[in-house]
């Protein structure tokens, strides 16, 4: 039996349950997780706050199920379907909805996302988020253990793949949300363009104020016109040490 390691977030209210010697999600998942959780601002006195809408919301390669059960916190009105093409990772997947008291609003899907198709789903999907493999194959040092490569290597899948199939499963006006290397971002926002998602967010993350972007959070909607807003950066780590204020707050309640 593969041993495991048990995490919490949001002060103990979630448990993570990750393969020790397997493939474990980083903060990229948790950045993008809170992207795709986050909701209109407030309302201007004397207005009432908009009803939560619920989603359907697919996440492309969901591994442990970590943005699931973020998601699931969060917005508790939403119905997330993850896909995972690792069986071992899409058991893990199903074992962490359900120790959360979440089976009945997450479906872990153990199946090849360039197989999905609309039937495989119940309902109409209003949102796609991945945190797709980053390194093209033959690329790198690759990981010995299978499971982290094929996580990172584009082996199983390459970011086409990931794309594609969310074009094929959004419908007009859908979203897609990815977090990606910046240093890969015209690929990214190319494939995004080639599957009719126009991209309309972009936001560098950078380690540290003094350092280069390292990663892109992106979002884009099918069948949109061009026009891109561009956010200010999200900095992780202080120059004297742990994280700045606006990376904490993703691991609260």
């Amino acid at each position: 039996m593969t041993a495991v390691t048990e995490d919490t977030f949001f002060e103990g209210q979630i448990r993570v349950r990750q393969h020790r010697d397997g493939y474990r999600f980083s903060i990229d998942a948790v950045i993008l997780a809170q992207h795709a959780a986050r909701r209109p601002p407030p309302p201007q006195a004397g207005q009432r706050p908009p009803a939560e809408k619920p989603r359907h919301v697919l996440d492309l390669g969901t591994g442990c199920g970590i943005i699931p059960l973020i998601l699931a916190f969060k917005r508790p009105a939403d119905r997330i379907t993850g896909v995972e093409i690792q069986a071992d990772l899409a058991g893990l997947a199903r074992e962490n909805a359900a120790a959360n008291g979440m089976a009945d609003r997450i479906v872990i899907r153990h199946q090849d996302l360039r197989e999905l198709r609309h039937g495989d789903l119940d309902h109409p999907v209003d949102l796609v988020v991945s945190n797709p493999p980053y390194r093209p194959a033959g690329s790198g040092r690759m990981n010995p253990h299978s499971q982290r490569a094929v996580a990172r290597h584009e082996i199983k899948v390459a970011l086409p793949d990931v794309v594609g199939a969310a074009g094929r499963m959004l419908e007009i006006s859908g979203r897609l949300a990815v977090i990606f290397p910046a240093e890969r971002l015209t690929a990214l926002l190319a494939a995004m363009q080639a599957s009719r998602i126009e991209p309309k967010f972009l936001r560098f993350v950078h380690s540290r104020s003094d350092t280069a972007a390292r990663l892109a959070l992106v979002e884009g909607i099918k069948g949109a016109r061009p026009g891109l807003s561009v956010a200010a950066p999200l900095v992780l780590y202080r120059s004297s040490g742990g994280y700045t204020e606006a990376a904490a707050a993703m691991f609260r309640a």
